[in-house]
């Protein structure tokens, strides 16, 4: 086992269009990664920064991914932070296709050519009580103002369709209502622009996290709510303040397709994992 209190904790920095990532591989050694060591890193003066932390360990398929949010609470998908992943995997095993396992199951990704990497994200979860909602209603048109719909993606979302996605203090709006009282584990909030009939514009509040320049589950809730309300087709172009994605809900699930960037590679130090014991 490796001396992490001698060696440090080594970690990569990526990102899926600004939507950003602190990724430890835990298959090398058996460091556990805990919510205040997630908190810490988190920090962007005082740690790495990130929307979420990655943990990659073994699975029963090509590997097993565990998500930390930005407060130190899990949540059981992350979209870019798997397309990442996935892409890093690829390159180093250089196979096309690869399975990996999550606490919203199990998920299929691929090389997409052209440097992009595609994650089938799974079936949405459509009834209340699987998103989950605090008690029965319809999912398409919660009663709350605006009339959000509740998707779930292995998370939670609530996305609201507006006239002018630049329009609304996200700051403000995704605050109040990550912590809206039919959302018993929270929820992420975004506000979409319909701009075609295959063509949205979002921005994303994130739970735990805050406003990020991107977020792929959240990307694949929207495409889903727009779809089931009439308002686009089944197959969408996402352009978040980080770029765009393509979502494709399609028979067998969710597929997101987009560009990842593995930034840097580095060592979380000695002095600062004994700081946090």
């Amino acid at each position: 086992m490796q001396d992490l209190q001698n060696s440090g904790l080594p970690f990569m920095k990526m990102h899926g269009l600004g939507n950003d990532f602190v990724v430890v591989d835990a298959r090398a050694h058996a460091h556990q990664v805990t919510p205040a060591l997630a908190q810490a890193v988190a920090d962007r003066h005082c740690g790495i920064g990130f929307d979420q932390l990655a943990v990659i360990t073994p699975g029963t398929g090509d590997a097993h991914l565990t998500f930390y949010n930005a407060d130190g609470s899990t949540s059981a998908a992350c979209g870019n932070a798997t397309r990442c992943i996935a892409r890093m995997l690829i390159v180093q095993t250089g196979k096309t296709e690869l399975t990996l396992t999550t606490d919203r199951g199990t998920l299929l990704a691929c090389d997409a050519g052209d440097g992009l990497t595609s994650v089938n994200m799974g079936q949405p979860q459509l009834d209340w009580r699987d998103i989950p909602l605090a008690e029965e209603m319809d999912t398409l048109e919660l009663p709350i103002e605006g009339g959000p719909t509740a998707t779930g993606m292995g998370n939670p979302h609530c996305t609201f369709f507006v006239p002018d996605a630049e329009a609304i203090p996200l700051s403000e709006f995704g605050a109040r209502y990550e912590h809206h009282p039919l959302y018993p584990q929270r929820t992420n909030v975004q506000v979409a622009q319909i701009i075609g009939p295959d063509h949205i514009r979002m921005r994303v509040w994130e739970r735990g996290v805050g406003i990020t320049l991107a977020s792929g589950s959240s990307s694949c809730a929207t495409a889903v709510a727009a779809a089931r309300r009439g308002l686009t087709g089944r197959a969408v172009r996402i352009d978040l303040d980080g770029g765009t994605l393509n979502i494709d809900w399609r028979d067998d699930g969710v597929w997101m397709t987009g560009p990842t960037m593995h930034v840097a590679s580095g060592t979380l130090t000695p002095e600062f994992l004994a700081s946090l014991a």
